[in-house]
């Protein structure tokens, strides 16, 4: 058709120096991301006076604290099995660049950072994990699959001052060491539901988190990376918690 080709686009190269855009303009405006990075901002907001604590006043300026922990729950949310793998998506990928926190321009990180920084960051990364309580005076249980309904389980948790809420095991060999006062209450029942939620947090740490295959060697590593994986787990849960009131 006669002018037809002027209305052909043609296949130039944009390789612009300069780029006016932000990358947050280019993230969904429904991307489940952009609640957890409002989560995970606040979180961090509140540890500024532990990390500060972990730096000399003196010396050349870090990387933050808080854009080495965004990473890492991204490599959890993501199932990256190496933080080379996740220097590599960070270097490309814009919408991990804007969740860590990262412009454009800005260059990415040797993976060996995260080796040097784990053990400093792992002190403050238990206490974000483990900071708060329930408030008030609540009953304590404990609640696991029937392969736990031992005595000598049962006899531990109340010496601990716990109630055991285990799956009975009853064949007809034996019966449970769960008595029928614990069963009859309400509590247990609503236990055996918890505890099937606490197993796929238990299964998502494991396969989606990548915790199946440990990377690290010591109770303390492998305790803390197991706190950031919970971490991850959380932040993707409470945006559906909050959703529902």
């Amino acid at each position: 058709m006669p002018g037809a080709a002027r209305m052909r686009g043609f296949d130039q190269r944009r390789d612009g120096l300069f780029s006016y855009v932000r990358p947050e303009s280019r993230i969904p405006k429904n991307h489940p991301l952009r609640v957890i990075r409002a989560l995970s901002d606040e979180a961090l907001a509140a540890l500024n006076d532990q990390f500060a604590a972990l730096y000399s006043e003196n010396g050349r300026p870090s990387i933050p604290p808080e854009q080495l922990l965004r990473a890492l729950l991204l490599q959890a949310f993501y199932t990256i099995r190496s933080e080379r793998q996740l220097m590599e998506q960070l270097n490309y990928n814009l919408l991990f660049r804007w969740f860590v926190g990262l412009s454009v321009d800005d260059p990415t990180w040797v993976p060996t950072v995260f080796s040097k920084n784990r053990d400093r960051h792992g002190g403050a990364g238990s206490s974000a994990g483990h900071a708060g309580g329930l408030p008030g005076t609540w009953k304590k249980t404990v609640g696991a699959d029937k392969n736990y309904d031992t005595a000598a389980f049962v006899a531990a948790s109340r010496e601990l001052g716990v109630t055991s809420h285990m799956a009975q095991n009853i064949t007809a060999h034996r019966g449970s060491n769960i008595d029928g006062h614990t069963t009859r209450r309400d509590g247990y029942r609503i236990s055996q539901i918890i505890r099937k939620r606490i197993e796929e947090a238990n299964g998502w740490v494991k396969e989606v988190g990548g915790m199946a295959r440990r990377k690290f060697r010591g109770l303390a590593r492998v305790g803390r990376m197991f706190t950031v994986k919970v971490a991850a787990y959380t932040l993707i849960c409470l945006p559906r918690l909050a959703a529902t009131g």
